[in-house]
Formats: C-alpha cells, sequence, structure tokens
C-alpha cells in the first residue's frame, strides 16, 4: 500500500509493517486485520509505505526504494489528494502545483515500469468529502479520479472509486462527521475506505 498521509496515518518506519500500530490507525490496518482474519491460509503480508504529504511527484523520487525494492505481489496507490488540495491551500507556491496532464502521465509512467512484474494492482481514487460536485475543489478532485479510472482500465487494475463511497455515506452524514477537514478521515471515514477496497477486491464477508 502506498500514498500519502491517507496510508500513512502513523505507520512504522522505514517499512510501515509488524505488530501493534506498525500499519498505522488508517484502512491500511483495518483491511489487513479483516483480511488475515478472513483469509488466514493465505498468509497475506501488508506493507504500508505511505508518506505524508506526498503528491504523485513524491512516490516517482522513492518508488525504486519504496515500491520496486520491495517486490511487491500485490500493488495498491492511493495518490492524487495533496496535488489537487496545493492549488487550493497554497495558491501562490506554483511550483508545488502538479497540474492533472503532470499526474497521469507520472502515475503512467510508474505503472508502465511495474506492472509487467505485478500479479495484480490496486488503484485508488483521490477524494474530497465534500456532496456539492461543483465546488472547485471537489471538481477538481473528480477530474485527478477520472484519470485514475482511465489508467485503471488500461493496466487491467481493480478500481477503487473511494469518491463514490463517500458521496453515499454524504447522503445521511456531514462531511465533518467523516472528516473535519473533509480529507483526513475519522476512524469511520477509514471504515469506509476499508470497505471501498474490499468490495473491490471480492472479499467475503460471509
Amino acid at each position: 500500500m502506498i500514498g500519502d498521509s491517507i496510508t500513512d496515518c502513523d505507520r512504522a518506519r522505514p517499512v510501515g509493517e509488524g505488530l501493534f500500530d506498525a500499519l498505522g490507525k488508517g484502512y491500511v490496518s483495518l483491511v489487513d486485520g479483516l483480511l488475515t482474519a478472513r483469509y488466514p491460509d493465505h498468509r497475506i503480508r501488508m506493507v504500508n509505505m505511505g508518506v505524508s504529504g506526498n503528491t504523485v511527484r513524491d512516490l516517482h523520487a522513492r518508488w525504486q526504494t519504496d515500491v520496486l525494492e520491495l517486490e511487491p505481489d500485490w500493488l495498491s496507490i492511493c495518490i492524487g489528494i495533496n496535488d489537487v488540495w496545493r492549488y487550493f491551500h497554497s495558491p501562490n507556491q506554483s511550483e508545488w502545483h502538479v497540474s492533472l496532464d503532470e499526474y497521469a502521465q507520472t502515475l503512467d509512467k510508474l505503472l508502465q515500469v511495474t506492472r509487467p512484474s505485478l500479479n495484480g494492482l490496486i488503484l485508488m481514487t483521490p477524494y474530497f468529502i465534500e456532496p456539492n460536485r461543483t465546488e472547485p475543489m471537489r471538481k477538481m478532485m473528480d477530474q485527478y479520479g477520472a484519470a485514475v479510472r482511465q489508467l485503471a482500465e488500461k493496466y487491467q487494475a481493480l478500481f477503487v472509486d473511494t469518491q463514490a463511497a463517500f458521496d453515499a455515506a454524504l447522503t445521511d452524514l456531514h462531511p465533518m462527521a467523516l472528516a473535519w477537514d473533509r480529507v483526513h478521515p475519522t476512524h469511520a471515514g477509514h471504515m469506509i475506505l476499508a470497505r471501498s477496497f474490499l468490495k473491490a477486491i471480492e472479499y467475503e464477508w460471509q
């Protein structure tokens, strides 16, 4: 599992795996717990390589050490929130902004070199927990999510539409019930992410 703060969630360094809170306190830990409990015979080894604040540029810079050298059988990527968010929280620092084209092209490049060695690939969309689709950051985030969908089709990846999962919950909940800043989820928000991930991999709940 690689990504930004949503994946990181205080995971262990340098490699996020092991006992107690090594996998962090977010959706990665929830997914790992449910997979291990449901499929103990599979002996699934989960590794969390999320880094808070990362954009797709940062993933590119650490891809060799944090992905390729770990030789994963399956890879899950959740990146893009900071790529969009920095347009809004740091509008004057244009050098921090990652355009949609750069985002898609960089992620595409990473997948080109990695997909052939994988048994499976999972791509998760970035999201903004805001029901108004015309709100500027939500509208922009949807465009980056669409790019992820296209790459999932290109590389035959399992696709996790995290935005759709949050949208479903927002019919009954205010965004702040799931994330005070509409980005960093509460425990319930991380459970929504975990459930959408497990749905994509056809987890057997029975």
